[in-house]
């Protein structure tokens, strides 16, 4: 049987210095490609592109997708204008992600969210964000550890019976965690499945069963041995892509 191939979006990165300053540079970081190799999957960067039928056709030739992480989500997308503490956005990049996420559910692909990637979904389906840590009421604990990639920082409790419990094997455990923006309103088709102990949303997925997105990092976690059912996340997408 044929690897399943699984696209994990792109972003651009520019040069600041060397021989090209300003040059643009398309990527994703390695721990997204090594997570699909090691767990069965044969990965394909999907660059960005502002051309919708290269967008269509990019869908057509994988299995499954991932949504990664990166830039803030532009407030613009949920009704807000931007506040002082949002940190930058590339609004062409959401229209991107939305494009591919609309895709890959119209042609019923399995779809995992990562930080950015679980933003994007909740906002696409109709939820919105809050665009800074700062900006929520109730206390908060630190949700950006700031160092240690692999180094899980914080608890979370995940909803038992709920397909994220099914998939990682877990329900209570700590992650790694690198995000200054939270999920606000959670989209009226999704449903908010984990959570930290402050009551910040952390797990969010659909009715169909072939979605899930997670505001953690498991691409940085999966070859921490104390946390190796992080790796479930990407079994789900590559499984369910064959």
């Amino acid at each position: 049987m044929k690897k399943p191939i699984i696209g994990i979006s792109g972003s651009i990165i520019i040069d600041s210095g060397g021989m090209f300053p300003g040059y643009r540079r398309s990527y994703v970081n390695d721990d997204y490609i090594d997570s699909v190799v090691q767990n069965g999957g044969v990965p394909f960067i999907i660059p960005y592109s502002a051309d919708e039928e290269v967008i269509k056709t990019q869908m057509e030739h994988v299995q499954g997708l991932i949504l990664s992480g990166g830039h803030d989500v532009d407030p613009h997308l949920y009704g807000e204008e931007l506040l002082p503490q949002i940190g930058e956005i590339w609004p062409m990049r959401d229209h991107f992600d939305m494009l591919l996420l609309k895709i890959a559910e119209k042609m019923g692909k399995p779809i995992l969210g990562i930080c950015r990637g679980a933003q994007i979904i909740n906002v696409a389906h109709g939820g919105s964000l809050y665009q800074d840590i700062t900006y929520r009421s109730e206390k908060t604990f630190k949700h950006e550890q700031g160092h240690t990639p692999d180094l899980p920082t914080h608890r979370v409790k995940v909803e038992a019976g709920s397909l994220l419990a099914q998939t990682l094997g877990e329900t209570d455990f700590l992650t790694n965690s690198f995000h200054h923006q939270l999920i606000k309103t959670v989209a009226p088709d999704l449903k908010a499945v984990a959570k930290t102990d402050d009551g910040v949303v952390e797990g969010l997925e659909n009715q169909t069963g072939n979605l899930l997105a997670v505001q953690w990092h498991p691409e940085m976690l999966h070859r921490n041995q104390h946390v190796k059912f992080m790796n479930n996340l990407f079994k789900f997408v590559i499984e369910k892509a064959r």
